[in-house]
């Protein structure tokens, strides 16, 4: 019978600690003699459970290095109101224009995507993916539609896309890209059952049009709100209007086009002359009018 080999025992030898171990612990050991536990705990700040993200500043006058002529009048101080651009004629090619002018502008997304839900529905998206077939595969597209507003007379639309992959530098597009694009809107109350002069509605009927999409935005009374779809009361709260009438003809579901044809009706109402008797009869204010 073969004989049974006993088992070695192989000897444990501990590990040599290196230079660089050896200079940590030192240093430990050195700063927990210099600062005492409650100061190293004050120092260390919140827990991470606890940690508010902080959103960064809005650019103020002098904190932008201007690049045309309008940005520098505002950094030397020779526009202090976005009205005056206005009124000059002068275009805002810089976003940092209405950031420093217009402190408490407001935006939002509108939701111009779908994607099939349960039963058959759309279930609506931030965000409008398209794909194109290339030899490699298919390709994907995003658009993203921003609005901004001060809710006081001021609006602004923008359009923008990329790759899926940079979902957050397309919205910053389209945020910037609505920033140059704000006008003044003129508000009044235009409606014959109202007659208050107030700034709650439109002074008069305007038309929008966008592709196949026809709208018409009516003035409303006073209490009546905004009888208009979900997305299009995004654009009139950012614009600062309360009250109003719509019309809609065409292919609305198309929000790009939906959104695109109120905008170009909005534009409308400070394109049109009216005369100073009309003004004072509806009581017309304009983003120009704080």
């Amino acid at each position: 019978m073969a004989e049974k080999r006993e088992s070695r025992k192989t000897k444990h030898v501990p590990r040599e600690v290196t230079k660089q171990e050896t200079a940590q612990q030192q240093s430990i050991v050195a700063t927990e003699e210099l600062i005492p536990k409650e100061l190293a705990t004050a120092a260390a700040g919140p827990a991470a459970e606890e940690f508010v993200p902080v959103t960064p500043a809005k650019p103020q006058v002098g904190a932008w290095k201007a690049r045309t002529s309008a940005g520098r009048d505002v950094v030397e101080g020779k526009i202090t109101d976005i009205a005056q651009l206005f009124d000059s004629g002068r275009r805002i090619t810089e976003a940092a224009i209405v950031d420093a002018l217009l402190p408490s502008l407001e935006n939002d997304i509108i939701l111009i995507g779908g994607s099939s839900g349960k039963g058959g529905g759309i279930r609506r998206t931030p965000s409008k993916r398209t794909t194109r077939m290339h030899k490699s595969g298919r390709r994907y597209h995003i658009s993203v539609m921003v609005v901004v507003g001060n809710r006081n007379g001021y609006v602004g639309l923008g359009l923008a896309g990329g790759l899926p992959s940079a979902h957050r530098e397309v919205v910053e597009k389209a945020l910037v890209d609505a920033k140059l694009n704000l006008i003044p809107i003129r508000r009044g109350c235009g409606s014959w059952e109202c007659r208050c002069g107030g700034a709650h509605s439109i002074p008069f009927k305007v038309t929008g049009k966008a592709g196949s999409v026809r709208i018409e935005l009516m003035p409303a009374p006073r209490g009546l709100g905004l009888a208009v779809s979900d997305e299009v009361k995004k654009v009139m709260g950012l614009a600062g209007i309360r009250d109003i009438w719509c019309k809609s003809r065409g292919q609305t579901q198309s929000r790009v086009n939906l959104i695109k044809a109120v905008f170009d009706a909005m534009r409308k109402l400070d394109a049109y002359r009216v005369s100073e008797e009309m003004e004072a009869k509806m009581g017309l204010k304009t983003g120009r009018v704080e």
